[in-house]
């Protein structure tokens, strides 16, 4: 979904331990790099992608589906980089 610098992807967590802390970690990390507002959602329960506490809430593991929501001036810098820390198995391997 695009919309004025809104972009929506569904994600597969595909790392064998899911988004544990040091995965969560890495992911705060980069989305803290952009102006954009990021969301995280998972069954209908919101997060701020930018948050650690509210990420690690999920318990996520290997093969939840998550849903990045990106809105802003680099919305969609932001929604391809995190697609690539996701994809990559949060630099863990998958």
């Amino acid at each position: 979904m695009t919309d004025n610098n809104k972009y929506s992807k569904t994600f597969i967590i595909k790392n064998k331990l899911g988004l544990h802390a040091r995965a969560a970690a890495s992911l705060v990390k980069l989305t803290n790099k952009f102006n954009s507002d990021i969301k995280i959602i998972k069954e209908g329960t919101q997060a701020d992608g930018k948050s650690i506490l509210g990420i690690l809430s999920f318990a996520a593991i290997k093969g939840t589906a998550i849903t990045i929501v990106t809105e802003g001036e680099d919305a969609d810098t932001a929604i391809s980089d995190i697609e690539k820390l996701i994809e990559s198995g949060f630099g863990e391997g998958v």
